[in-house]
């Protein structure tokens, strides 16, 4: 059943979208959106009907500045304060939850990166994980990939943002003729996805 709802952070409430699990002990997803977009976005929404179609929970995350109206993001540290108190209020909601895993597209996958380890997750989902700004390759975020934990990028091979190298613990599905939206296929980046949680027994 799905459930909408809203989360108190320090940096404003945010909004969930919450796929409860088909039984306790299961997995369940937490995702965030771009910088400038919505838990709406076609991959995400691909993905989320994929990973609920195999038992999993999948909870979709908006941003307090999202909430308020305003497309310009907030400062990396307001987005992670935010995102670390979401995940400990879910937590306490879904006491029966197995696992954690934790993800998003774009500025949603820096998120999830750079929290992993605080929030206690399991492994990380990172679509469209923006490598560096267009034009500049010199201005990489590669560390930020180096959580220590299981990670799959799905990035498009057309992406100005860059595609991420395969690295220890880091998994690389390249999409071929996608961009930074992965608008072509969901359906494809969303097997992808659900393969990767199936293929480590995080899907029933």
């Amino acid at each position: 059943m799905r459930h909408d709802d809203e989360i108190d952070t320090p940096r404003g409430p945010a909004r969930i979208r919450l796929d409860r699990p088909a039984a306790a002990g299961s997995t369940v997803l937490v995702l965030g959106h771009g910088a400038g977009g919505s838990v709406d976005a076609p991959d995400l929404v691909a993905v989320r009907d994929a990973v609920c179609d195999a038992g999993a929970g999948v909870v979709l995350v908006t941003q307090p500045y999202r909430v308020a109206g305003r497309r310009a993001p907030a400062p990396a540290g307001h987005l992670d304060e935010a995102w670390t108190a979401v995940l400990a209020e879910l937590r306490r909601r879904l006491p029966d939850a197995g696992r954690w895993v934790v993800g998003g597209r774009s500025s949603g996958a820096r998120v999830a990166c750079r929290t992993a380890g605080t929030v206690g997750a399991s492994g990380v989902v990172a679509l469209a994980f923006p490598l560096h700004p267009p034009g500049r390759p010199e201005r990489s975020r590669a560390a930020e990939l180096d959580t220590g934990l299981p990670t799959l990028v799905v990035n498009g091979d057309r992406d100005p943002f860059g595609v991420p190298a395969a690295g220890p613990g880091v998994e690389v599905v390249v999409r071929p003729g996608e961009r930074h939206d992965l608008r072509v296929d969901p359906t494809g980046t969303a097997a992808a996805v659900r393969d990767w949680l199936a293929a480590r027994g995080w899907l029933s």
